[in-house]
């Protein structure tokens, strides 16, 4: 994992870094905003670019975002945090406050705001339903309240073009629309960071009420400097702590607490891990889709294949990340076509699945997926008619492994898994 951490105001410290050094790039987009310092943070590769430049020299209209965003994915970052200044819309988020962003409104007109500028090779819509990692936020509010710091785990955030501030009236109006918080950078990295397929987060620290609140003063530059400069070391510990956690354990126990239990299905007695509620969280999807994609990406497969029903999904996805085929190993009755079938035992019933007989050609490489391991019943008929048509299976790939029920042992094939529950 390579994390990027993109500095508001007097946050691009290299200081929290080992072995520091400055990297000097450019991209198709320009230059960045800044040289990006780069460094490691327990074993974790860090990049840290001053969004405004080392002197603050670059107003919010002009920043280029594009070029920081593409210069951060070009040295592999999968990860962004965004460190801002905010100013509050709510009375209960005071002075020093940190917000974990949750949501955006974009009031910017001058932005430059998608790396697509045509749809040469078709209509590119990304979805910004919900623009910030799941589990880069799950992270930052977990290390929020180890350190016991003042903060609210969600907040609408509206950017507005700046450089100046807001109206009395505008002000008012982000109230009624809903947002929490005011800045003038953040919508914008949202939005190419998620068309560039980067995880990204943003923390907030409130340093004042804008112009709302009429037993205030108006916001001035000098009093966000001085809430702002009196945090920055709240705010770089908090940053420590975030990328400290970040690593691939970190990230199975995302996915892991994702996964629900069901007791007791299909039959009494049965713990049954239900993977529904991880495909329907996007940033957990996206999380275990990478994974597997970093697993596989330089393993020779022709095909993928999946099994009923959980595996078609898996294997859909991930054939699409590859540009591979896919393979659908189905309950009897359920293909049109001339099938091979093979049955097998259950830790709760017997069952018979089929394959086409002109799915695989001889001596093909597959990958198997499938969302669970318990016994490994299902996998080894599905292997086993893999064989039957003359391919090769490379490797058997789940989500969960149940180790105590020691299906690993009953295939004949290399396994691999992102998660498991033993003893549980």
């Amino acid at each position: 994992m390579k994390v990027g951490i993109i500095g508001g105001s007097g946050l691009d410290d290299p200081k929290i870094l080992k072995d520091c050094k400055e990297v000097d790039i450019d991209t198709v987009y320009g230059k960045p905003s800044s040289t990006i310092t780069y460094g490691k943070l327990n074993n974790t590769d860090v990049y840290i670019l001053a969004r405004h430049g080392k002197k603050h020299q670059i107003p919010p209209t002009f920043v280029n975002n594009r070029a920081n965003i593409q210069a951060l994915k070009n040295l592999g970052c999968t990860h962004i945090i965004a460190t801002t200044a905010v100013g509050s819309l709510r009375e209960e988020i005071g002075r020093g406050d940190f917000v974990v962003l949750s949501d955006f409104i974009d009031f910017t007109r001058r932005r430059i705001l998608s790396f697509f500028d045509d749809f040469k090779d078709g209509p590119k819509h990304v979805s910004l339903a919900n623009p910030f990692s799941g589990f880069l936020r799950k992270k930052i509010i977990d290390e929020c309240e180890r350190l016991k710091y003042n903060f609210h785990k969600e907040g609408t955030v509206v950017t507005i073009e700046g450089p100046r501030f807001s109206t009395v009236a505008e002000s008012k109006m982000f109230r009624q629309w809903g947002a929490d918080v005011i800045n003038m950078s953040i919508a914008p990295e949202a939005i190419l960071a998620r068309e560039a397929e980067i995880e990204y987060a943003g923390i907030a620290m409130s340093t004042d009420y804008d112009c709302w609140k009429t037993d205030e003063m108006p916001v001035s530059w000098d009093d966000i400097l001085k809430i702002f400069n009196e945090n920055a070391d709240k705010m770089k510990k908090l940053l420590v702590k975030v990328v400290e956690s970040l690593n691939e354990k970190k990230e199975e126990e995302y996915i892991k607490s994702l996964i629900r239990t069901v007791p007791d299905w299909p039959k009494k007695g049965i713990m049954f891990r239900d993977i529904t509620t991880l495909l329907k969280d996007a940033e957990g999807f996206r999380l275990m889709l990478d994974i597997l994609e970093e697993h596989y990406k330089n393993i020779d497969i022709d095909l993928i294949a999946g099994i009923e029903s959980r595996g078609f999904v898996l294997a859909s996805a991930l054939a699409s990340k590859l540009g591979k085929g896919v393979i659908l190993i189905r309950k009897k009755g359920k293909l049109p076509a001339e099938t091979v079938s093979e049955s097998y035992d259950l830790e709760y019933g017997q069952a018979t699945i089929e394959i086409h007989k002109d799915a695989i050609k001889h001596g093909q490489r597959i990958l198997l997926l499938d969302d669970l391991l318990a016994t490994g019943g299902t996998a080894l008929a599905a292997g086993n008619l893999i064989e039957k048509l003359g391919g090769k299976v490379v490797e058997v790939g789940f989500i969960v492994e149940l180790p105590e029920l020691k299906g690993r042992k009953k295939l004949k094939w290399p396994v691999f898994k992102i998660v498991d529950f033993k003893g549980e």
